[in-house]
């Protein structure tokens, strides 16, 4: 009888501690309301240089990625960190795919995404917009001395083999080219140049940086701008941050957003453009 009491003790007290290891451990890997609120939580794909992009090591002014041993730069991140010092928090970079960034604001897993995204009318439907933090133009990346690289009109692409990124206004403004052979959108920017260099497509539309950083990147891209360009909207080609819907954090960034001069702005830019990974 002695003996199977003190077996019964034993399980116990077993049984206690494992349940306070649990307790603990789940503890820690949370962290606590305090520690969130200290943290501010940026989705972005980390891959549409020079606005974002992934690299090894934190040169230039890389941060980490969020549970990644990689990090993120490029202009988009150095805007992350004005913002994140304004409001007196860590920036913490939570690399996430394009589809899945207004999903992941929404459930709260983010706290604003700062992703070259276009405070488009559709996306305001779901979520909010920052003012803009940059503003661009639409170009056309194609292969240098190819047949498009001299292109002056949007229509000089007529039977050419197009595409741009998935769910984004680049890939509805190809409709506008008259006789255009409209190929399936594609999830991302560095799959857009896989797909030109082996010659799957003819050209992509895109925002003039990231033109810029393809053309500076690879030798084998040219970047067209056109004197008769797309049709476009200002929002579209508008750069902003995205907020959740009547978040406070709207005019608290936006604050931060006019101490950024336009000057300091084509810095920025341009030094992310210089910094860029080389295409691969």
């Amino acid at each position: 009888m002695k003996k199977r009491m003190l077996a019964i003790i034993a399980m116990t007290l077993s049984v206690a501690a494992l349940l306070t290891a649990c307790g603990t451990k789940d503890t820690n890997s949370t962290g606590s309301a305090a520690d969130d609120s200290n943290v501010f939580r940026v989705g972005m794909e980390c891959g549409y240089a020079p606005f974002n992009w992934t690299q090894i090591d934190n040169s230039n002014g890389a941060v980490p990625i969020d549970g990644a041993s990689e990090f993120a730069g490029g202009y988009d991140i150095e805007i992350a960190k004005k913002i994140a010092d304004g409001l007196g928090k860590k920036l913490v970079v939570v690399k996430t795919e394009w589809d899945g960034l207004l999903p992941a604001l929404t459930s709260g897993k983010i706290d604003a995404i700062i992703a070259g995204m276009s405070p488009t009318a559709e996306r305001k439907k779901v979520i909010d917009f920052t003012d803009n933090y940059y503003r661009s133009n639409l170009v056309m990346v194609v292969k240098k001395g190819g047949a498009y690289e001299n292109a002056t009109s949007i229509q000089d692409f007529k039977g050419a083999k197009i595409t741009a990124q998935l769910n984004t206004f680049h890939y509805t403004v190809i409709d506008q080219i008259d006789g255009v052979k409209k190929e399936a959108a594609m999830d991302n920017f560095p799959a857009m140049r896989v797909a030109l260099e082996s010659g799957i497509i003819d050209g992509y539309v895109s925002e003039r940086p990231e033109g810029v950083s393809a053309s500076s990147a690879n030798d084998k891209f040219a970047m067209v701008e056109f004197k008769d360009g797309f049709k476009t909207s200002d929002d579209d080609t508008a750069i902003a941050v995205g907020v959740k819907k009547n978040s406070d954090l709207t005019a608290k960034i936006n604050e931060i957003l006019k101490g950024i001069s336009e000057d300091d702005r084509t810095n920025i830019m341009d030094t992310a453009i210089k910094n860029q990974p080389a295409t691969k």
